[in-house]
């Protein structure tokens, strides 16, 4: 991978709702690690530091560092949950993963030449449908984003979830159907077309009644 993000966490042995809200009237998050044949383990991680690690795309969809009390372990972040109207992380999950297995991740989706698409050039529409996916590879296989070239792509065209060019070593899961729309250029709307020309000018030589 081209990063490498390190995250730091500490063991904890509370539970419960209350000592959640304790963490996080001291700046810190309450986690947990699980999988890789372990037993799950209580975590916290401070909050600052967490949010500066979400602000890059790849720590969605990278293998991390994980170091609880100076243990490290290869860890993907599973899920987050965040208060609904400030930006506060409440907790995070993180997966354990073992080199030799295959894991599932979701990965973000980049479109590439957009904006120099045939199509869009023509006036064409631009429409994702899908702008992440779930991916199954061995965690040294693990990619940051899947790439879409859009250069080829014409007033009509549509790229499929069985279309997408997948790097060596990673497959899709069965979470998206395989003809199943990722984007499309449509026709743009609201653009004078000859006909309405012509029109126009057919119009002018009309006498009134």
């Amino acid at each position: 991978m081209s990063e490498t993000f390190e995250v730091i966490a500490q063991a904890r042995t509370d539970e419960g709702k209350g000592a959640s809200r304790r963490l996080r009237r001291q700046g810190l998050v309450p986690g947990i690690v699980y999988g890789g044949h372990k037993e799950p383990q209580m975590i916290t991680l401070v909050h600052n530091d967490l949010l500066r690690h979400l602000e890059h795309e790849a720590f969605y969809s990278s293998l991390l560092d994980l170091k609880i009390d100076n243990e490290a372990s290869k860890v993907v972040l599973k899920d987050l949950q965040r208060h609904p109207a400030k930006p506060f992380v409440l907790h995070a999950d993180f997966q354990r993963v073992s080199m030799a297995e295959k894991l599932k991740l979701t990965v973000p989706v980049h479109f590439e030449n957009e904006a120099t698409a045939k199509g869009v050039k023509l006036g064409g529409k631009v429409s994702h449908n899908i702008t992440e996916i779930e991916v199954t590879c061995l965690p040294a296989d693990l990619p940051e984003f899947i790439v879409v070239d859009m250069a080829d792509m014409d007033v009509g065209d549509i790229i499929h979830v069985s279309e997408l060019n997948l790097p060596a070593g990673v497959e899709l899961t069965h979470a998206v159907e395989p003809e199943t729309p990722v984007v499309m250029i449509h026709a743009g709307y609201g653009g004078a077309t000859e006909e309405g020309e012509e029109g126009e000018e057919g119009g002018e030589g009309e006498t009134p009644a």
